[in-house]
């Protein structure tokens, strides 16, 4: 009887577990393990020649993806630490405020988060336009520029423009994350350090920090990897120009899968993207697990 009551048990746990593991072996392993593979042979219409790791080898002397990668890697690590930082700070700020005020901060910040992105871009277009952008106007009220800036048309500041917009587009959800991550931090030891003389900067870093800490995790893992996805911001902006210095290794990955049906070299390069991706994530996440511990 306890036998059959078991089994019955288990057949019922394989079976709320059975949607999310078909979406995994279909839509995650299947990809990734034909991914490799694909890599693995050079396509010529139908035909595939096997090549092994000759898509690889190739990728070490072709400039373009060295210096995408060089790109997708400047502006993880730019992006990154201010999204983090910046989404912290206003999450603390908002908090303090009233109920009504944190959730219209809450809605205004977020807004990105659930807007398309050929909207956002349109806005940013705007903003940039060398002849009519809002930037260079106020820039020139305040008698910081001279003349027009082609903010997207210029190699030395395409890269930066970028990387703004994404910050903008990132910070959303994290603030979301921190307001609520604040919210659990107990409100008795915070009380006990302002009765004991503690300032606002060692409650922050004795008692509210190591308590966010996992959120904080959550949020570097993540923007980590939306950051070294980017694509979206990048083709409808600048298509990887100018000279390929907005050029990223999913740009890439696009160019060559879709626009000169390489699937082979897009392969190889979505390989070794995810491999990366995964090595750092897995740095991340060991760091910062010490300090939950």
């Amino acid at each position: 009887m306890l036998n059959r009551l078991k089994r019955k048990y288990d057949i019922s746990g394989y079976l709320f577990i059975a949607p999310a593991m078909i979406f995994f072996l279909t839509f995650v392993l299947y990809p990734m393990i034909k991914g490799i593979h694909m890599s693995l042979f050079k396509f010529r219409g139908r035909r595939q020649i096997f090549v092994g790791i000759d898509n690889y080898t190739k990728l070490l002397s072709d400039n373009v993806f060295l210096r995408s990668m060089g790109n997708t890697m400047f502006i993880v690590a730019i992006a990154v630490p201010i999204v983090v930082v910046l989404s912290l700070f206003i999450a603390i700020n908002i908090y303090n405020k009233s109920a009504a005020v944190r959730s219209f901060f809450r809605g205004v910040f977020y807004l990105p988060a659930v807007s398309s992105v050929v909207s956002i871009t349109v806005v940013w277009l705007w903003i940039y336009n060398p002849d009519f952008g809002i930037l260079n106007y106020v820039l020139k009220s305040m008698n910081i520029i001279d003349g027009n800036i082609q903010w997207l048309g210029n190699s030395q500041t395409a890269i930066y423009a970028i990387i703004v917009v994404l910050i903008t587009t990132s910070i959303g959800q994290p603030i979301i994350l921190y307001i609520a991550a604040l919210g659990n931090v107990p409100v008795e030891l915070l009380e006990s350090a302002k009765i004991d003389g503690a300032s606002n900067w060692v409650m922050f870093k004795n008692i509210i920090w190591p308590l966010i800490i996992p959120t904080t995790l959550y949020i570097v893992v993540t923007t980590t990897i939306n950051s070294f996805q980017i694509f979206a911001l990048i083709q409808l902006m600048t298509a990887g120009g100018p000279n390929y210095s907005t050029s990223t290794v999913m740009y890439l990955v696009y160019e060559a899968g879709i626009k000169i049906q390489d699937y082979g070299r897009a392969s190889a390069m979505g390989v070794v993207l995810a491999a990366i991706i995964a090595i750092i994530s897995t740095l991340q996440f060991k760091y910062l697990n010490k300090d939950i511990e």
